[in-house]
């Protein structure tokens, strides 16, 4: 199995350096590369000695917001560069360029995390177990893990969870579904069977900042079919949140990193299926297959037509409250067996990046299985060339160059 390389979601600290370089002692220059870029996320190494700078200053003067993790890995927003242009920045003051609150703010209450975008709310994860949202529902279902709600920038929302057909479907979640492990085969996914289940083991952290904001979980699949359940893998999520909506970007930006590692000395083994891993669940309005759109990489927008084949990125939309809205899921050019084929439900509004499609596999001790998506939530009919915009600025980011005097 091909593997992808692991990155990290890191939180956000002001970081006072022991000798801090000059401002102007460190220039960062950034090249487009092939693409227009407006509003991309840009991330680089800071030299330890400049680590407590939080601003870059360009050739015009203006000042745009720098964040710095703890190990030096920095960020920033790159409002707008041409394609085949390169601009260069000069380190600037030890403050936000904005004195404000963080424009991503997250907070950690009532067992899930909220993200908020200038105090608007635009995105849940829902940690650990919560109240059904109906009495109807079978108890085995109850589970914590996932991302719901996903808030649009006009404020709708487009998942939904515990939805009336489908009760097991939660928002964005990720389990597996034909497997064997230890000679039994469990199933994460339709955890009606009773077999396997996923599980919120631990909030590790979260933070906010005025570039991004997330958090780092641990979840465990954990298989049911044995005489004593017994932890097949062990999987952490980290999820970051962007703010591009100082560069007036019409959507909410998050990525989402899942590496799971077996728990075991031995393989959780994936049999050949049509759906399982990273899972999409739209608005109940979607219901129908007139009421949700499909929209591809290679321009298909009919569910059979896009059913089973492989995408660099999906966008799915369906009205809510009488308005168009939507998402759109990228598929990191490193990730297994990319571009991975997806399952197009023919009726119900959910969509799965399923790599099983192509035959079996495995995670395997020592050989951790990393997927790594990006998602942009948006109002109105998709923009196919836009679309393209935000996939190029995620499978191939700018160029950074660090200079110093």
């Amino acid at each position: 199995m091909r593997k992808s390389l692991l990155f990290s979601f890191v939180p956000v600290v002001l970081l006072l350096a022991p000798s801090p370089l000059p401002g102007d002692a460190v220039t960062v220059t950034v090249a487009a590369g092939d693409w227009d870029r407006h509003g991309t996320p840009v991330t680089f190494e800071l030299p330890e000695g400049a680590r407590d700078h939080r601003s870059l200053e360009g050739p015009d003067g203006e000042r745009i917001p720098l964040q710095v993790a703890p190990d030096g890995t920095a960020a920033f927003i790159l409002p707008r560069l041409a394609a085949g242009s390169d601009i260069t920045y000069r380190l600037a003051g030890t403050t936000p360029a904005h004195d404000v609150a963080p424009w991503v703010e997250t907070a950690n209450a009532d067992g899930r995390v909220r993200f908020s975008l200038a105090g608007r709310p635009a995105l849940y994860y829902q940690a650990e177990e919560r109240p059904f949202p109906r009495p109807d529902i079978n108890p085995v279902l109850k589970r914590g893990g996932f991302l719901h709600p996903v808030i649009s920038p006009s404020g709708r929302t487009v998942t939904s969870s515990y939805p009336p057909r489908h009760t097991h479907h939660q928002g964005i979640w990720a389990p597996w579904t034909r497997t064997e492990f230890q000679g039994r085969n469990p199933d994460f996914w339709n955890m009606h069977a009773e077999t396997g289940r996923v599980e919120f083991e631990e909030l590790d952290r979260h933070w906010s900042g005025p570039v991004h904001g997330g958090f780092r979980s641990r979840h465990r699949f954990v298989d049911l079919s044995a005489d004593e359940p017994v932890v097949a893998l062990r999987e952490t999520w980290a999820v970051q949140l962007y703010q591009t909506g100082n560069t007036s970007a019409q959507h909410h930006l998050f990525d989402l990193e899942m590496v799971q590692k077996a728990a075991t000395s031995d393989p959780l083994r994936q049999i050949e299926h049509h759906y399982g891993g990273l899972g999409f669940r739209g608005h109940d309005d979607w219901m129908g297959a007139e009421n949700t759109h499909f929209l591809t990489s290679e321009g298909v927008t009919g569910r059979q037509e896009g059913n089973n084949t492989r995408t660099r990125w999906t966008h799915i939309s369906g009205d809510v409250d009488g308005e168009r809205t939507g998402i759109a899921i990228f598929c990191h050019p490193e990730n297994f067996r990319f571009p991975q084929p997806v399952r197009l439900h023919p009726r119900e509004p959910f969509f799965c990046y399923a790599p099983s499609q192509l035959g079996d596999w495995e995670i395997s001790p020592g050989e951790p299985y990393v997927a790594r998506y990006r998602f942009a939530v948006m109002d109105g009919e998709p923009d196919p060339a836009e679309l393209e915009r935000l996939w190029n600025d995620y499978a191939h980011p700018p160029e950074v160059r660090i200079s110093t005097r």
